[in-house]
């Protein structure tokens, strides 16, 4: 029985939203940047976004079967039940994927974000029996949570804590599971519909503002490219086929180049007058910055960051961080 192909609407097909293409970009790159935070309206194709961001990346080796999707050339990284089969039998059984975004749905329970351990097993034979949940899903992916603000305060931090150090770690009456959790973070939420404390705020690496164009010219683009993908979807991605290979290699590059990519003082100076400027608490935003403003120069093709990355990455990491306004007054003009 033949299967019904699914088709992303493609990423370079999106009109307007370039901070958050951007965002989104960059954080591929770069995980290390720590996530983004999508604050706005209903209807602005932030989920469009991130499912035709994934639709571009190139597939991945993975070990067959794991639910951690774990890396078999990095055995630094395995889950325990991949360390198990490359203990007994000497090799892992590799496949390849596309990337996946796993979505986080509203209500969701810890244990069924973090996973659970049967603790009945393991009174019975001693036998660690791990539940695996959405985080061991999503290890080398995307996390999508929609209406991050609504979400019990604990859990965004079992998040934010899991992402920031790429492993999740579940501890039940003693007993502890450890697996991978390195994903890309994207949070969205209607500040209409309350807001973030501060301190969870901070912990995303970017912040990007989205609302509804109001060029008529736009909203008309919008409309007819919808029109043409819903009438045939097939004839539609070929045509934006070409601009998101192109895309798709811009990222890959971008990756090879960053290890590489330096900032002289000049610029390292200029980060830390953004941040100062800025009034923001601690070092998070400082280091954001530097990792974003050379993200900015690998996407570019660059191996040096200039003045204009850094101006780039105060925008992007700075305003969910500022304890006064205007962002006015911290470069980048003021936002739209």
């Amino acid at each position: 029985m033949s299967m019904i192909r699914r088709y992303s609407y493609p990423f370079s097909a999106i009109v307007g939203q370039e901070a958050l293409k951007e965002a989104l970009l960059l954080n591929v790159v770069n995980p290390g940047i720590g996530g983004v935070l999508v604050r706005g309206e209903k209807g602005t194709a932030k989920s469009t976004a991130v499912r035709a961001l994934a639709a571009i990346l190139p597939e991945m080796d993975v070990v067959r079967d794991c639910p951690c999707a774990c890396d078999p050339d990095d055995a630094d990284t395995l889950c325990p039940l991949c360390r198990e089969t490359l203990s007994a039998a000497g090799e892992l059984p590799k496949e390849q994927r596309r990337v996946r975004v796993t979505e986080l749905p509203v209500g969701a329970s810890e244990d069924r974000v973090v996973g659970s351990l049967d603790m009945e097993a393991a009174l019975a034979d001693g036998r660690r029996c791990f539940e695996h949940g959405l985080l061991a899903a999503a290890n080398r992916g995307i996390l999508y949570v929609d209406e991050v603000n609504l979400l019990d305060d604990h859990l965004v931090d079992v998040l934010l804590d899991a992402a920031a150090m790429g492993v999740n770690t579940v501890e039940r009456e003693g007993l502890s599971w450890s697996h991978p959790a390195r994903f890309t973070l994207v949070g969205t939420m209607n500040p209409e519909e309350g807001e973030l404390r501060p301190q969870l705020l901070d912990r995303f690496g970017l912040c990007v503002e989205v609302r509804g164009m109001a060029e008529p010219e736009q909203r008309m683009a919008v409309m007819a490219r919808r029109m043409d993908f819903e009438r045939d979807p097939a004839e539609f991605c070929e045509h934006w086929r070409e601009k998101d290979r192109l895309l798709a290699e811009s990222v890959m590059t971008a990756r090879r180049l960053l290890p590489g990519v330096r900032a002289d003082e000049a610029c390292m100076r200029a980060v830390v007058e953004q941040a100062i400027a800025a009034r923001v608490d601690g070092h998070r935003a400082d280091i954001v910055m530097l990792k974003t403003a050379k993200t900015l120069a690998a996407l570019d093709g660059r191996e040096e960051v200039r003045s204009e990355d850094v101006r780039k990455a105060a925008a992007l990491a700075l305003p969910h961080r500022m304890r006064r306004k205007p962002f006015e007054a911290v470069g980048g003009g003021p936002r739209p």
